[in-house]
């Protein structure tokens, strides 16, 4: 049975509270939501999505006075970023309260947590009452779905309802940091860029580590995520090989020159906000249509383009210029 998609938030929170697995709209993408106290319903997201139990989930909050809930400090440089960013596509990872489930953490003593800046996500959690631990509602390691129908089209019989908010507005993942004494530590890029960070914070450093705590405190960092059921490759031109002239070959474009050897283009604009906003829907297109190959060119290595070129890599099959 295919879930009921609509935009009663009583019926959500409903549903939240009873143990059930909801589909919410934030900025960033749609979230799969479950009561974050109930081991049960935490369980039935990673079975959902096919997700392994190392990756852990985000906890999302409608208030930061919600805090206390589930993280049992909060150091000072994390109250800036706070002030700072909340309600937004950034999230804290802190130490947990124990009824936070260890299935949330992977076992880990942390916890990652965020303030969505989507009225609709946050109405839906206040009148559940419950935090909700959320990843993005797609099979684990496929496109994130950033609209009511890309959940539907992957999840629509595994979930109970889809609450529908509209086209996400920023596109991409939430940033995921880390606070230590006066440095903030970048685990994950996404919506709040480091030039953003470093405005607030100063001392910004991101973290691309492999096989450590700190890579398994934050989601979307396993090597294949994010990824089409097409062969994605990066390049540094936008171009068709001569040996693949036989081939259905689409592009993933950025900016406005045209190219008529693709069989198929999806044209992004040259501005990273809208850019990111459209990415994994013109990806998502790409992958239905019945091409051989995906081909793309990285984005500029600055503000959202870092964390384009994050989820560009982690979906590709192949690249030849990173």
């Amino acid at each position: 049975m295919t879930a009921v998609t609509g935009t009663d938030t009583t019926i959500a929170a409903s549903l939240l509270k009873s143990g059930r697995l909801v589909a919410f709209p934030t900025e960033t993408v749609y979230g799969l939501g479950a009561n974050a106290m109930d081991n049960a319903a935490v369980a039935g997201v990673f079975a959902a999505k096919q997700r392994p139990d190392f990756d852990p989930l985000i906890v999302h909050i409608a208030e930061p006075d919600w805090l206390d809930r589930v993280v049992t400090e909060v150091p000072k440089l994390a109250r800036t970023l706070i002030d700072a960013f909340w309600p937004g596509p950034l999230t804290l990872v802190l130490p947990k309260q124990p009824a936070v489930s260890d299935l949330i953490t992977s076992g880990l003593p942390t916890v990652g947590v965020r303030q969505p800046n989507h009225a609709l996500a946050r109405q839906l959690i206040a009148q559940a009452n419950v935090p909700v631990a959320a990843p993005s509602a797609n099979l684990f390691g496929r496109i994130s779905p950033t609209t009511a129908q890309h959940v539907a089209d992957q999840l629509g019989e595994r979930i109970d309802y889809i609450l529908d908010g509209g086209p996400c507005r920023v596109g991409v993942e939430s940033t995921v940091v880390t606070v230590e004494d006066d440095r903030v530590i970048v685990l994950r890029p996404g919506g709040v860029t480091l030039e953003d960070l470093r405005r607030v914070a100063g001392n910004v450093e991101f973290d691309d580590s492999d096989g450590t705590e700190k890579e398994h405190a934050s989601p979307g960092r396993t090597l294949q995520h994010y990824a089409p059921g097409t062969k994605l490759v990066i390049r540094d031109k936008p171009e068709v090989r001569p040996e693949e002239a036989h081939l259905k070959v689409g592009l993933l474009a950025q900016g406005t020159d045209q190219h008529p050897d693709f069989t198929v283009v999806e044209q992004l604009t040259a501005d990273m906000t809208q850019a990111a906003s459209r990415f994994f829907a013109a990806l998502r297109r790409l992958d239905a249509a019945g091409l051989d190959l995906i081909v793309s060119t990285a984005f500029p290595q600055k503000g959202l383009g870092i964390a384009l070129n994050d989820r560009l890599k982690r979906a590709a099959s192949g690249t030849e210029i990173f």
